[in-house]
């Protein structure tokens, strides 16, 4: 067996001669790292690929393939647009990220040959969100080379690759894997991804789905809506409250409804959900609720701003106005009357 305490160069090393188990990488350079994230070496010809540009030259811009461990490709000139290029830099930049197709691969000579001119606006989203996936479990793998000391490519042969091929993106498997604990999977009716890695020891399979739990676990969305609730009727300011306590009880355990009053008669209704479409249903439910409520006191409801999911600019930008509301609205010294 060899000592680890004591081995210096990068000779990959087993613990013994199981099959299943992980080569160690000694050095401290961190190749053990390097991979690509697909099985194949090259990418298809006509296929989609991130590209991140390195430098621009006469004959068009160098850039890396983010998604086969940085491999060179070149973007020509005349496949950079579809019009007439007047400034070059005005069209692809260094440091920038983008989607290219693949026009022709030489893997002989390791020449790629790209265009940024033939990617439709479609065909950059859905390279977008591909990308994205691949990037959250290459960044999963990765950590676990990285504590584990075990080669990367290798944990993908194992792995990635075969959960590609079965589930067409190892992302998706990765999500399974998330609920596995759910009540589907108790009752039997949704598989545990990972059964099928035979080559893979039970504590490494462990420690992969604590990180991926940890990694990929929906984070909370906000869903907000703003309305005008009003009501000019014998009932007033009591109509307007019994509607809006009527839409924060459509609100649920994990999702409960909030409103906000910005200023009369604007409200702002929210929610934190982990699905952004039930989050939306739910507040537009609420919504309708309110106006229901408000329209059977002879008041009316109008929405302002649709359930949407909101950035945290958003949201500052909200409560910065709230604050400033509250500001002029706040009675200071010298704002009483002057007495006779």
């Amino acid at each position: 067996m060899t000592d680890l305490g004591t081995a210096t160069d990068a000779t990959p090393t087993t613990l013994n001669d199981d099959p299943s188990s992980f080569r160690l990488y000694l050095a401290e350079d961190k190749k053990n790292l390097d991979c690509r994230f697909y099985e194949a070496k090259y990418p298809e010809i006509e296929s989609l690929v991130m590209v991140n540009v390195r430098t621009i030259a006469d004959m068009g811009a160098y850039v890396s393939l983010l998604e086969y461990n940085n491999i060179e490709g070149l973007i020509l000139l005349s496949e950079l647009s579809r019009r007439r290029i007047r400034s070059i830099n005005k069209l692809i930049r260094v440091g920038r990220n983008e989607v290219a197709m693949v026009l022709r691969v030489d893997k002989d000579k390791g020449y790629i040959d790209l265009s940024k001119r033939r990617v439709s606006p479609e065909d950059v989203a859905a390279c977008e969100d591909k990308f994205n996936k691949a990037k959250a479990v290459h960044g999963v793998l990765r950590h676990l080379a990285e504590r584990r000391k075990f080669h990367l490519e290798e944990l993908y042969e194992k792995i990635a690759w075969p959960l590609y091929r079965k589930y067409g993106h190892a992302y998706d498997a990765f999500k399974i894997a998330l609920t596995e604990d759910s009540t589907a999977a108790a009752a039997g009716e949704m598989e545990d991804p990972f059964t099928s890695l035979t080559d893979v020891p039970p504590d490494v399979i462990e420690e992969l789905k604590t990180y991926i739990r940890r990694r990929l676990a929906p984070q909370p969305i906000k869903i907000r809506a703003d309305v005008e609730v009003s009501c000019f009727t014998y009932d007033g300011i009591d109509a307007i409250r019994e509607a809006l306590f009527a839409g924060i009880a459509v609100g649920t355990e994990h999702s409960p409804i909030k409103i906000r009053l910005i200023a009369p008669p604007i409200y702002v209704l929210s929610t934190m959900t982990l699905d952004k479409e039930v989050g939306v249903a739910l507040l537009q439910k609420s919504i309708d609720v309110v106006a229901e409520k408000i329209g059977e006191k002879g008041g009316k409801m109008d929405v302002k701003m649709a359930p949407k999911a909101v950035s945290l600019k958003e949201e500052t930008e909200l409560q910065a106005m709230m604050e400033r509301l509250e500001m002029e609205n706040r009675e200071v010294e010298g704002d009483e009357p002057e007495e006779d």
